[in-house]
């Protein structure tokens, strides 16, 4: 009897740690939390109301992710990203964007095509008038509606990187609306490969897409 009720009290404290995890996660993905922002456990205990045990944890979860950085002497911050690291990051997204429309192409059924029709026609909304906020949430619904077609758990697993790039490392007021219309298109462009199940060009098109965003870090623009 003893040993389950430990078992319990176990299970109720992971419950904790990841839910403590998903505020600090949204809150950060929302902008509520900035690049570089130094992040006060004892205030995030105060105001998240749990104690300095889970939130020491899940702040360690969000390390593991990559959204939090600690350092000896400076506390925990959100990370920041340098032209380096964003190079690296949309380096990999080239790869298993591509991947995710290739496998999204080969997998997808009519339902799923629809969706992803639906999706950029919502992206066209938040672009009159041009709403950067709105356009970002679009973004990344997008991009995970491509993966979860996709079907591939492993991929799914990158889809932190996603969020990074796009709602942590690129702040709302640095998105432009001449970049946003410009990568509509293309992911129009991509839901139309996907639906003609044409892989290697679904392929191409997502690929491209996160390129033309690695050359215009290249030329210094966000």
């Amino acid at each position: 009897m003893r040993s389950e009720e430990e078992t319990l009290e176990y299970r109720s404290r992971t419950r904790l740690v990841d839910e403590v995890a998903q505020v600090l996660r949204e809150r950060i993905y929302a902008g509520r939390y900035t690049a570089g922002e130094p992040l006060r456990q004892e205030h995030l205990a105060a105001d998240l109301r749990v104690s300095r045990t889970p939130l020491r944890e899940a702040i360690r979860v969000l390390e593991r992710e990559g959204l939090l950085h600690s350092e000896p002497g400076r506390g925990v911050r959100v990370v920041t990203a340098d032209l380096v690291t964003l190079l690296d990051a949309y380096a990999l997204r080239e790869v298993v964007d591509g991947l995710a429309a290739r496998l999204a192409a080969e997998n997808a059924g009519e339902r799923d095509i629809a969706r992803l029709r639906e999706l950029v026609e919502r992206q066209r909304a938040t672009l009159e008038p041009f709403d950067a906020g709105a356009y970002t949430l679009s973004n990344v619904e997008f991009h995970a509606a491509v993966t979860e077609v996709a079907g591939n758990a492993f991929l799914k697993g990158e889809l932190p990187l996603m969020r990074l790039t796009s709602q942590v490392f690129t702040p709302v007021d640095l998105i432009g609306e001449r970049h946003a219309r410009f990568a509509v298109d293309q992911h129009a462009e991509i839901v139309q490969a996907i639906a003609a199940a044409d892989g290697p060009e679904a392929e191409r098109r997502a690929r491209a897409h996160i390129r033309s965003t690695i050359t215009r870090l290249q030329g210094g623009e966000r």
